[in-house]
């Protein structure tokens, strides 16, 4: 599987994989998990893609661990120098939880660059400062305990109350986890990345939004997601307690997302 590195705009050294030809889909992993999670739904998707899986900033290969380095707009960049680096005018993107909104934030600040939208799981939007300042405590938090117990103890209160898919992801990414990058990446928390859902009637592009099953990922969310944004369809398969594996997921979503980047996005 080749892999490619590039520098992003502030100079922190990104990693990507890349399996299949074809028009680009970039695929961006959940916040917690690295590229692999995503390896074998790009391996059904090969035949017709170049997919490509990068491991987003602070995870798997690409460690940065200054907090400071971590907002929406620097991991929309990410995005757009990924593309200028493999040389690719427009794209489709997709996303897993953290992944989801990046995705939503490049294709709102760049639609010329995006030609389509997966959504695996869209995040929940804190559309007050409480909910806000909630979600600050709870990611400070979680950065605490990596610094003071490593990154298995840091988990452990959060495995449970994630999907059980995620959750495996999550296991089987920590050995190849750097806990200074992770705890960096953890202050995301402190940028928001959506006033509300009304914010993402900007993202016009084609976008297929399959509901998360947990209260990070809110089923009735992804409905009203797939209700606002212009280009919006929500699929019938949901990331749900049935799925206990990345191939779980692959097996479950592949199919819907082969018909939709085949018949309902412009080339």
């Amino acid at each position: 599987m080749p892999w490619i590195s590039h520098r992003a705009d502030d100079s922190c050294l990104l990693h990507a994989a890349v399996v299949g030809a074809g028009p680009t889909l970039v695929l961006l992993h959940a916040g917690g998990p690295d590229h692999r999670s995503m390896l074998p739904l790009a391996e059904r998707l090969a035949d017709r893609h170049q997919v490509v899986l990068p491991d987003l900033r602070g995870y798997g290969r690409s460690v940065c661990t200054d907090p400071a380095r971590y907002t929406w707009a620097r991991y929309t960049a990410d995005v757009i120098r990924l593309l200028d680096h493999l040389g690719v005018a427009r794209a489709a993107l997709g996303g897993a939880g953290l992944g989801s909104t990046i995705t939503l934030r490049t294709a709102a600040a760049h639609p010329d660059r995006v030609r389509a939208a997966v959504l695996i799981g869209v995040e929940d939007i804190e559309e007050d400062d409480a909910a806000e300042q909630a979600e600050i405590r709870y990611l400070d938090a979680f950065a605490a305990r990596v610094a003071a117990e490593g990154l298995q103890a840091a988990w452990a209160p959060v495995l449970d109350q994630l999907p059980p898919v995620v959750g495996e992801m999550v296991r089987d990414a920590v050995p190849r986890s750097d806990p200074a990058s992770i705890a960096a990446a953890a202050s995301i928390g402190h940028d928001r990345a959506f006033r509300g859902v009304a914010d993402l009637a900007a993202v016009t592009v084609p976008t297929l939004v399959f509901p998360g099953a947990d209260p990070r990922h809110p089923t009735a969310l992804a409905r009203e997601v797939a209700a606002t944004l212009p280009g919006g369809r929500l699929a019938s398969a949901a990331i749900d307690a049935r799925l206990r594996t990345a191939e779980d997921l692959a097996a479950a979503l592949a199919p819907a997302v082969r018909a939709f980047l085949g018949t309902g996005t412009a080339p």
